[in-house]
């Protein structure tokens, strides 16, 4: 009987224990406190600018200065009704030449997925060349201020093969590198 009396007491205290355990672990989940750290850079912050006049909207990428280089790729919504064309100055500047240099020109090409796709790799600092979006088939009653054109942008890292030679833009696939994508909408006319 004495033996049943101790076995009934050790097993009292043994649940009393068990049961503040969880309460001293949450105090040292919530109010203790580690020091250190590591600073996480996510890598590339892009910009984008936007200008619409004349029923075409030019698009220039900026890339921040302490940014990771970057490809890009680019493309343009505006309703069925309303099909677009695109340019980097070899059609529509012909009227206006906003592009002087003929190298500068052809350096956004389309793919068969619809995105513009630029060429060359876009570093720190810099700035993609101006790519134009012209809208067709605009009635005379539609007023620009009517207007929606959604620019979809997007980035993803440059990626290197074995030798230190860079992917070219043609060689990543886009699909596969979902997770390291910035996708930003533009808006606006």
């Amino acid at each position: 009987m004495k033996k049943k009396h101790i076995f009934l007491a050790v097993l009292a205290v043994s649940l009393i224990m068990t049961v503040s355990v969880g309460s001293a672990w949450a105090y040292f989940t919530t109010y203790v406190e580690a020091q250190g750290g590591y600073t996480l850079s996510l890598g590339d912050e892009t910009t984008i600018e936007e200008n619409f006049s004349s029923w075409m909207k030019s698009l220039v990428i900026t890339s921040e200065a302490d940014s990771k280089p970057v490809y890009v790729r680019a493309r343009a919504f505006s309703g069925d009704l309303y099909p677009v064309t695109y340019s980097d100055g070899e059609v529509f500047n012909q009227e206006n030449p906003a592009v002087e240099d003929d190298q500068e020109r052809g350096v956004w090409t389309p793919k068969a997925d619809g995105y513009y796709y630029y060429s060359k790799i876009l570093y720190g600092g810099g700035k993609t060349n101006e790519l134009q979006v012209k809208i067709e088939n605009v009635p005379q009653d539609v007023t620009e201020k009517e207007f929606n054109v959604v620019v979809v942008y997007e980035t993803t890292p440059v990626q290197y093969k074995e030798d230190g030679t860079p992917y070219g833009v043609d060689e990543i696939n886009w699909n596969a590198a979902e997770l390291e994508v910035d996708r930003v909408e533009g808006g606006g006319r």
